[in-house]
């Protein structure tokens, strides 16, 4: 569980009393008649609970991500779902202390150097930034990361194929599907020219791909008009400006604090009956026009199983990095009616759901 700081708390502890922290039983200081033998064998099962005591101890697991606890509820449940079907419940053999930054991406690596402290077994961390402030934090704990852009050029690992370093997982390959979103923008909208991109200047690998995005944008006859939000108190003037500028499309890039302010992103969007497209799923959800992004969801699930892996012993800098092999189109027609939108059948046909 959490607390209102989004702090985790201890769970699954053994709190079994026992006589001074010896492990001994009380029964064993009742007085009575033992022999010589039976002082030997008590010894010996005592040695023996000690040992397998050792042996039981819950495996514990630091989990860091950039949104915020009800932003990242269905992935969390994705990945404890995973991790309890690998052997692994919460309460039982594993202890989890989780922080949450809220979308502020500054507080990553105090959160980070937090749970080092803590001497987790394993550090889980979502996301390019947190994967990042993890990596800052410790060279030693073993980090199982998911949703990062370039792991390679951010220098969390040395080579895809064999990290090594103490960090693997699952990268995103975040360059590509952003592409990939304005080719679908002007598939759907043809004689679209002007395209705002809301874009948070804190997130770096996002601010490194601009330059990529543009030069693919200008491939597509599109001019991109860059407007940033960093926080939730620059969402109002951000769209503001947007209802001023009036663009062809608004598109939301993938973002940790734009993923945690979704649902109100996506009102400020639909309230200005402002055509948007969105680089993550969760917003088609939400109520957002379309979306395309990889399966965050299957990130967490996979991330699992690397977590399962290096709990058995496997060395994370001989783990190669997985990357995406799927990628979803999301319609939501209810929205799409709403705004007098109509999706090109071509479309429509490569979409892997559909919102009604």
């Amino acid at each position: 569980m959490d607390d209102a700081n989004g702090r985790g708390t201890i769970v699954g502890v053994d709190k079994t009393r026992d006589c001074g922290g010896s492990g001994l039983s009380e029964d064993l200081f009742r007085p009575r008649m033992t022999t010589r033998r039976q002082i030997l064998t008590g010894a010996a099962s005592v040695a023996m609970t000690g040992w397998a005591s050792a042996e039981q101890r819950p495996h514990r697991l630091a989990y860091l991500v950039p949104a915020s606890p009800a932003a990242n509820e269905l992935n969390q449940r994705a990945l404890f779902g995973a991790l309890a079907e690998l052997g692994y419940r919460e309460g039982h053999n594993l202890v989890v202390e989780r922080r949450f930054a809220d979308g502020r991406l500054d507080r990553l690596y105090a959160l980070a150097a937090e749970l080092v402290a803590l001497k987790p077994d394993v550090l889980f961390a979502a996301g390019s930034q947190a994967t990042l402030a993890a990596s800052k934090a410790t060279t030693t704990v073993p980090i199982v990361f998911v949703a990062v852009s370039d792991p390679v050029g951010m220098r969390i690992v040395k080579a895809l194929r064999r990290p090594g370093t103490n960090a693997t997982g699952l990268s995103n390959q975040a360059e590509e599907f952003q592409i990939k979103i304005l080719q679908l923008l002007k598939e759907v909208f043809p004689s679209a020219s002007r395209v705002a991109l809301l874009h948070d200047p804190t997130n770096l690998p996002l601010v490194q791909m601009l330059p990529t995005l543009k030069q693919a944008a200008a491939t597509l006859a599109l001019n991109l008009r860059m407007i940033e939000a960093r926080s939730p108190e620059d969402l109002v003037p951000a769209f503001k400006l947007l209802k001023s500028e009036r663009p062809d499309v608004l598109y939301v890039l993938s973002a940790a604090f734009f993923v945690s302010q979704r649902e109100r992103i996506v009102a400020l969007v639909n309230a200005q009956r402002q055509v948007a497209v969105y680089g993550q799923n969760d917003f088609a959800g939400a109520g957002g026009l379309m979306a395309y992004s990889f399966s965050v969801i299957e990130q967490y699930r996979s991330g699992a199983t690397f977590i399962d892996k290096i709990l058995k012993g496997a060395n994370p800098a001989e783990l190669p990095v997985e990357q995406p092999t799927h990628f979803e189109l999301v319609l939501n027609l209810k929205t799409a009616k709403a705004q007098g939108v109509t999706f090109p059948r071509t479309v429509l046909l490569r979409a892997d759901r559909v919102i009604e």
